[in-house]
C-alpha cells in the first residue's frame, strides 16, 4: 500500500461518526446495511450519512450496491487488512516478540471475510 492511500483511510476513519459507520459495516460482515438502517442505529441525519459515506468510499473504505431501492453499503475488508499490513509493516525492529499479538490481529484480518467475530464480541 502507498503511503498516500494509507493517509487518506486513517484521515477517514479520523472522524468520530466515520468511524462509527465503518465499525458498524465491519461487524454486519459482507451482507451489509442499507443506508437507511446505518442512519437509524447510529441515529445519524441522512445528508451528514450520506457525506459520511461518500469520504469512506473515496477512501476506498466500503463499497456499496443497489438492491432494489435500497443501497447496502459493506466494509472492505481487503483495503482495511491493507491498512493493517502497511501500518505492521516494518514492526518492532528485530522484537517480534513485541508484536505477535498485533500480527495475530492483522492475520485474522487477512482471513475474515466478515463472518469472524473477536473474543471479545462472541462472548
Amino acid at each position: 500500500m502507498e503511503s498516500k492511500a494509507a493517509v487518506n483511510m486513517l484521515s477517514a476513519l479520523g472522524h468520530e461518526g466515520r468511524l462509527a459507520i465503518f465499525r458498524l459495516l465491519v461487524k454486519a460482515g459482507p451482507v451489509g446495511i442499507a443506508a437507511g438502517d446505518i442512519a437509524r442505529t447510529l441515529n445519524v441525519l441522512p445528508n451528514s450519512l450520506s457525506a459520511n459515506l461518500n469520504v469512506l468510499s473515496h477512501a476506498d473504505l466500503i463499497t456499496s450496491r443497489r438492491e432494489g431501492r435500497s443501497i447496502i453499503y459493506s466494509a472492505d475488508y481487503g483495503a482495511m487488512s491493507g491498512l493493517l499490513g502497511f501500518l505492521m509493516e516494518d514492526c518492532c525492529n528485530g522484537s517480534p516478540q513485541i508484536c505477535a499479538p498485533l500480527s495475530a490481529i492483522v492475520a485474522k484480518a487477512e482471513a475474515c471475510d466478515g463472518t469472524c467475530l473477536t473474543e471479545k464480541e462472541s462472548a
